[in-house]
């Protein structure tokens, strides 16, 4: 028996408790894990409450992400034993997910963790942490170099935003931090943002091409704030888009693309390669300080992630909101 949060379908509503589960109420896969930690990120916050369309299959186990311990395995390249983590395929939403004490999967899903890395620093970073690497990889792809002028993350004290401005820093980027939370200017400076920008200066309605500005942009929160990031972006310039925290919309114009040649990358972390999951985690490895990771973390029991998940979609949280399975 293990606990695991449980999402059924009540009519249209959504009902979330902690409950006791057997083993034969797991899923088909290859391989167990007892799973150590897991993660709330905003799509879990969004499954628990109902508010969105997250879950596709039910009843489900929430969780787009875990990390622990290989507990049995039917596929020869997975023994008893063995730390793993794994990141999207669609856990939380279409099979179940990590928040739970115990998880069956597909062995093709599964990543070993590095020796240096423990399953607690993993979900640390976790989806937020790969979709942060994947945002970084695409501007470095595209030719951005540290030098080359500001680098905008927006959404800058979530999960994305956290891991990509100490990410960017890290590697040496002029990094400019957009939050509407002034008060966590400090904590923004600390992960290495160079200026703080207020938010509302790109939430709002504005010209359809602006002051060239950025470099680049990281940005996990769509509507008008990719808008204006699009539109601020120097000539040739990059902008990776991951999230829609404001809105799924995009009331732009083609104008920063056809006059100034700007990219705009759509990165989707749910399905990725293999191999594209390794390089993120080896561009994460090493480049965030212990001190950087622990003003991230905020820590939960299992037993208090529903209470949580609103909070996490109210935009309370900083950085990561990591759970403990074990309580």
């Amino acid at each position: 028996m293990f606990k695991a949060i449980l999402l059924e379908q009540q009519g249209s509503a959504t009902s979330a408790r902690l409950a006791d589960l057997e083993d034969d109420r797991l899923p088909p896969g290859d391989v167990d894990v007892d799973v150590e930690w897991s993660t709330l990120n905003y799509k879990d916050a969004l499954a628990i409450t109902g508010q969105g369309p997250i879950v596709r299959s039910w009843p489900m186990v929430p969780g787009i992400d875990f990390a622990g311990t290989v507990r049995a395995s039917r596929n020869p390249g997975w023994t008893p034993g063995t730390r793993v983590v794994l990141t999207g395929w669609g856990l939380g939403e279409t099979r179940w997910g990590g928040l739970a004490q115990r998880a069956r999967v597909e062995a093709g899903w599964l990543l070993a963790l590095p020796d240096t890395v423990s399953t607690r620093t993993a979900m640390i970073f976790g989806t937020a942490g790969v979709t942060a690497a994947l945002c970084v990889m695409a501007l470095q792809r595209h030719g951005l170099q540290p030098g080359d002028g500001e680098v905008l993350v927006t959404g800058a004290a979530g999960g994305v935003g956290s891991v990509s401005v100490a990410l960017l820093a890290a590697l040496g980027y002029a990094v400019v931090a957009s939050t509407g939370r002034p008060e966590e200017a400090e904590y923004l400076q600390a992960l290495g943002a160079a200026r703080i920008v207020d938010r509302a200066s790109l939430s709002a309605p504005g010209k359809p091409l602006q002051r060239e500005t950025w470099a680049g942009v990281v940005d996990s929160v769509g509507s008008h704030t990719l808008v204006n990031a699009c539109a601020a972006t120097r000539v040739d310039g990059a902008v990776a888009a991951c999230g829609l925290a404001q809105g799924a919309d995009f009331p732009a114009t083609v104008m920063p693309f056809i006059l100034r040649g700007i990219t705009l990358y759509g990165i989707n972390s749910v399905y990725q390669s293999n191999a594209n999951r390794e390089a993120a985690w080896a561009l994460l490895a090493g480049k965030v300080t212990p001190p950087q990771l622990a003003a991230m973390a905020f820590e939960v029991p299992l037993s208090a992630a529903i209470a949580r998940a609103p909070e996490v979609l109210a935009g309370r949280t900083r950085g990561r909101t990591i759970v403990d399975t074990s309580r």
